[in-house]
């Protein structure tokens, strides 16, 4: 397949979405106090509605990684992945109703600062430091992803647009605050940056090829359709109970603890908008589930095959070639879809993350240990979103080497995010756990788990097939003795590392009284 390039009217859609975005940023940093004092920069003087953060959201989780690894996803493997969705049902109503309400009513700015009153500060420091660490590298995945993008429908080098995303997103965050992130987050989940934008894919590839009912034909008959897997081992990667169970761990670590969707809940005026925003965020997420499975096994209808690309070609780009080479006969279609994926990598990478990393630095690092007026607070954080967007700049070295953004993504929020978990759920419920059981049982299972997950990364890596395309390798089965731990779905990381930290807590909490 020969690569198609961006057209005149392409650059222009494209240009327009990311001058908006940047615009929103310095709207907010000329209105509303100019983000003159921490609370406003960091929390949105915690007067936002249930409406535009349950949107921001959304957008966090529609992110390049979703819309570009969801197809891939269904296309290599078939529609195993949509199961995913029942996860939403489990975690929903555990976040509205046992997170929530714990944080919102300790009146609290970082999330972190639960563990402190319930544990100790080197429990709340070990938290923060695995947040920072977590974020810098999940920052890196979804920025490399829409340069991926970029660099297949322009031509353009992958770290040119690495570097201008990251500058312009840099920008509105320091300019703006969390308003300007959360209103930025709303403007680009409009019709034509997200959602419109992929309806319009799906309704112009399905009349290419007769109809949806075609695609869906075609699609059962290679068995892309996949029925719902209840097979129970945990070594399978996407079962019912994986995807449902394991998933539910997931979600709760991104949603239930993490800063970046924290502090949007915390900065609602009631309580009841927060936990309003989550329940309004559960039918988006089904729509995003649908749009990407849709997407995937219409690719596949038109190809019909294994491997469309080049064998240099990463399956991340599937989409993206598929747009410049089946859709840019239409003007700015490819264009506004590019920018949807631009648009999305200025949520949780850069925008939600660096405001979220800037909190709890300021929070829990800093002021603790260091008087200052808030003015003086409020530069210095500031300054922190400028450091942390070099970090990321640095850490999407790392995401060019891995294989998939999508599985990388989740393996990542799933290894350092799980152990995190299991420090707020123990706290929370398990009434009898003290703080030298508590951090026993984080460091235990953080240990494992990166064990677990980055080694199976590593064994695949050096037990690939050798000799065939670098796209759809095959693994050989060579998962034996010790190694078969190597073979633990990535969706089940988050819920191993709870039961082995529950494990390993309640025995040292035992012992020390």
């Amino acid at each position: 397949m020969e690569p198609k390039y961006f057209a005149v009217g392409d650059y222009v859609v494209f240009c327009i979405c990311l001058l908006l975005s940047l615009l929103i940023g310095i709207y907010y940093a000329i209105t509303g106090g100019r983000q003159a004092t921490t609370d406003e920069f960091l929390m949105a003087n915690r007067k936002m509605s249930a409406a535009p953060v349950s949107v921001s959201l959304f957008v966090t989780i529609m992110s390049a990684i979703t819309v570009l690894g969801v197809p891939a996803e269904v296309f290599q493997h078939g529609t195993s992945y949509w199961m995913f969705g029942f996860s939403y049902f489990l975690f929903t109503p555990i976040v509205a109703h046992c997170f929530i309400p714990v944080f919102y009513d300790m009146k609290i700015t970082s999330v972190y600062e639960y563990l402190e009153r319930r544990y100790s500060k080197i429990v709340r420091l070990c938290g923060v430091v695995s947040f920072i660490l977590m974020m810098i590298v999940y920052m890196g995945v979804v920025l490399y992803a829409p340069s991926l993008a970029i660099n297949a429908v322009t031509g353009l080098n992958v770290w040119i647009s690495v570097v201008g995303l990251c500058l312009v997103c840099t920008i509105y965050t320091v300019c703006g605050g969390l308003k300007a992130v959360i209103w930025t987050d709303v403007f680009q989940v409009g019709p034509v940056i997200m959602v419109l934008a992929q309806i319009i894919v799906i309704a112009i590839g399905c009349n290419k090829l007769g109809g949806i009912s075609k695609v869906f034909q075609i699609a059962f008959d290679a068995g892309k359709l996949a029925p719902i897997n209840f097979d129970p081992s945990p070594f399978e990667a996407h079962t019912f109970w994986s995807l449902c169970i394991g998933g539910s761990f997931l979600c709760m670590s991104i949603y239930g603890v993490n800063q970046a969707s924290v502090q949007r809940f915390l900065c609602c005026k009631t309580k009841l908008q927060a936990q309003i925003s989550i329940y309004l965020n559960l039918p988006l997420l089904h729509l995003v589930m649908f749009i990407g499975c849709s997407i995937g096994l219409l690719i596949y209808s038109q190809y019909r095959c294994d491997n469309p690309l080049h064998y240099d070609t990463k399956p991340d780009q599937l989409l993206l070639y598929y747009v410049m080479n089946v859709l840019g006969e239409y003007p700015g279609i490819p264009g506004l879809f590019i920018a949807c994926l631009f648009c999305a990598s200025l949520r949780w990478t850069i925008s939600s993350s660096f405001n979220s990393l800037a909190t709890v630095t300021m929070t829990d690092i800093i002021r603790p240990h260091f008087k200052m007026a808030d003015r003086r607070a409020t530069i210095i954080s500031k300054t922190l979103v400028c450091g942390y967007a070099l970090l990321c700049l640095c850490m999407t070295l790392i995401a060019s080497q891995m294989p998939s953004v999508l599985k990388a993504a989740l393996s990542i929020l799933g290894i350092m995010g799980g152990p995190m978990l299991s420090l707020f759920l123990l706290g929370i419920y398990c009434r009898h756990i003290n703080h030298k059981g508590a951090l026993a049982g984080f460091m235990v299972s953080m240990v494992l788990v990166f064990w677990v997950g980055f080694g199976s990364i590593v064994f695949r890596v050096n037990n690939q097939t050798q000799g065939k395309p670098p796209l759809f390798l095959e693994q050989v089965d060579v998962y034996t003795g010790i190694n078969i731990i190597y073979k633990l779905s990535y969706m089940w990381y988050s819920g191993f590392s709870f039961l082995i930290s529950l494990l390993i807590s309640t025995v040292v909490s035992l012992c020390t009284g």
